[in-house]
């Protein structure tokens, strides 16, 4: 697997052919291509280093979408004063698809990750226990219960309703006290 550590935005990250790493916001738009710093390429045993950067190895990456980060929300609270203020930040990061890791006009296969298969809601692992036969309790019951909210039973059909109960009597010692006051 070729990996390198890239700069970009005064931040360092690890980019790994046909993966997307996200950094911050670009000023290039979608589908732009964009060469990043490398200052470490990686390709199985074979490390360089670079002093900063690495001479003569390209990192090329496609931008795939810019997007807003989650709300960061900041609070300013002074008790006994009246001070509370409060305000929030989003971030605005781009997404980059790796392209290309290597030393230019070298030609490479690149070889893309494969997305996990998922059954129903269920990662790979699960869907292949499930395939086998081996279900856990808690699918077992979920299960169940599905077909009962589906197939509703004559049983439940057939009860009458429930009785109320009689509401209660205050007792006669609290009864008593009531009337001595």
């Amino acid at each position: 697997m070729r990996y390198a550590i890239v700069e970009s935005g005064g931040k360092q990250y690890k980019a790994v052919e046909g993966q997307t790493i996200e950094v911050d916001r670009l000023a290039d738009q979608e589908g732009a291509k964009v060469d990043l710093m490398a200052l470490l390429m990686a390709d199985g045993d074979e490390v360089m280093v670079g002093t900063p950067t690495v001479s003569g190895v390209q990192v090329r990456a496609t931008i795939l979408d810019h997007f807003r980060g989650d709300k960061v929300v900041r609070f300013k609270y002074a008790p006994k004063k009246r001070i509370r203020v409060r305000g929030g930040h989003r971030q605005q990061y781009t997404r980059l698809m790796v392209d290309f890791i290597g030393r230019p006009g070298e030609t490479r296969k690149v070889e893309k990750a494969e997305p996990k298969p998922v059954v129903a809601g269920k990662p790979a692992e699960r869907a292949e226990k499930v395939e086998a036969g081996q279900e856990t309790r808690m699918e077992k019951t979920a299960a169940k219960r599905a077909k009962q909210a589906q197939a509703p039973s004559a049983e439940k059909a057939e009860k009458p309703a429930a009785k109320k109960s009689p509401e209660k009597k205050p007792s006669a010692k609290k009864a008593s006290k009531r009337t001595e006051k």
